[in-house]
């Protein structure tokens, strides 16, 4: 097969490789195949990898500084999708079941290759896969591949930004038709699943809906309605080809009061000022300074979190801003420049004793002169349809 031009930066990845001492990559998981082949998703496997007694397991296969010998091993159902959209690799082959077949067919080429130390998706390679790697090659030093995976996603490209665009804009307007079109007496069960259903016509994959209503601070779908007067927090991510929109707006049954009215622009308040601190060059960790600045002189600052992490093609990617946050990983990036078109997922919560749980989460693209919300409807109370 000829070699057609990389969709990634092959030099980039050979740098990072060589950095990390790695002489072969394997990708398996399904973001960073499908970054790594330029957008392509085998559609039958799109949304789910269980099947009989194994699972899918793409496997992308990429020797450092040698792009002219990359390899991709996908499903036997994949041939028809390859004639149609034909892959860039030198090698394609659709000829795997499972996963352990999956990795049986690559060991050939793997030993064409002799690679000294691989790098796996170690989070993304089931143990049967692992096994047949590691009888295949008993003296290779296998790590983890994912550092170097989302150092070379970090960046964005415009075609990438294009589609958290969409993906943001597209949930956005699906939380806006559910809260106008439904009125008390919703459940909140009722209301994700109205959501569902209005981002799926937007071309969205529906991933999930973390969903308060009234005073409590519970975001768990339920039978509990939506009552006169209530606040409703919609917090959801949807998926528009891979790529994720995750974002929290607000609503209210009737007018909001003067307090709420407060409270939320208390929460956009300390948004805007995390906002204000991102501009291609400066540290990571100047956005955390920021909002912990605009806390301060916050009314309710015991009862607010703040949270900033990238987004892409997965939730909490590069860069990595906090080690205190909701997931787990080191501060990489505080002390180091965010870069022209990462994106950011900003979001402040405030868990008010009295009034509930109001938030706000926005997408940001950072820029060389400042910042980009994507997705900049609906950051104040919206109302619900009426009784």
């Amino acid at each position: 097969m000829e070699t057609r031009n990389a969709p990634f930066e092959t030099k980039l990845l050979d740098r990072l490789m060589e950095k990390a001492g790695i002489d072969l990559l394997l990708a398996t998981s399904k973001p960073n195949v499908q970054y790594l082949l330029g957008g392509y998703r085998f559609h039958f496997y799109e949304h789910f990898d269980a099947i009989g007694q194994s699972r899918y397991l793409p496997i992308f296969l990429y020797p450092r500084g040698k792009p002219d010998r990359t390899v991709y091993i996908g499903h036997k159902m994949e041939i028809a999708q390859h004639e149609v959209e034909p892959l860039w690799v030198a090698t394609s082959r659709a000829v795997s079941a499972g996963s352990a077949d999956a990795m049986q067919h690559a060991i050939p080429w793997l030993k064409e290759l002799r690679p000294r130390r691989i790098a796996v998706e170690t989070a993304f390679l089931p143990a049967d896969a692992m096994r047949v790697l590691q009888d295949g090659f008993p003296e290779a030093d296998i790590i983890d591949a994912l550092p170097v995976l989302e150092r070379l996603r970090a960046r964005k490209t415009a075609e990438e930004i294009g589609k958290l665009r969409s993906a943001s804009d597209r949930v956005i307007d699906a939380m806006l038709a559910v809260i106008a079109g439904h009125g008390p007496g919703s459940t909140k069960r009722e209301l994700v699943e109205a959501l569902r259903r209005e981002e799926t016509v937007r071309g969205l994959q529906f991933d999930y809906c973390l969903i308060t209503a009234g005073t409590s601070l519970n975001r768990a779908p339920s039978d509990q309605p939506w009552r006169q007067g209530d606040i409703l927090s919609l917090d959801s991510g949807g998926n528009y080809q891979g790529y994720i929109g995750d974002v929290c707006r607000m609503g209210v049954l009737g007018d909001p009061d003067s307090e709420l009215v407060d409270l939320l622009a208390e929460v956009d308040a300390i948004q805007q000022a995390a906002m204000r601190a991102v501009r291609a060059g400066a540290a990571g960790g100047a956005i955390y300074t920021a909002a912990e600045t605009a806390l301060r002189d916050a009314p309710d600052r015991e009862q607010i979190d703040f949270v900033a992490h990238g987004m892409g093609l997965v939730s909490h990617e590069i860069p990595h801003l906090t080690s205190t946050g909701p997931v787990s990983y080191e501060a990489e990036d505080a002390e180091c420049p965010v870069e022209t078109s990462m994106v950011l997922s900003i979001e402040t919560t405030l868990q008010h004793r009295r009034r509930g749980f109001i938030k706000l989460e926005d997408t940001v693209l950072v820029g060389p002169d400042g910042f980009e919300i994507l997705g900049e409807a609906g950051r104040g109370w919206n109302r619900g349809a009426a009784a």
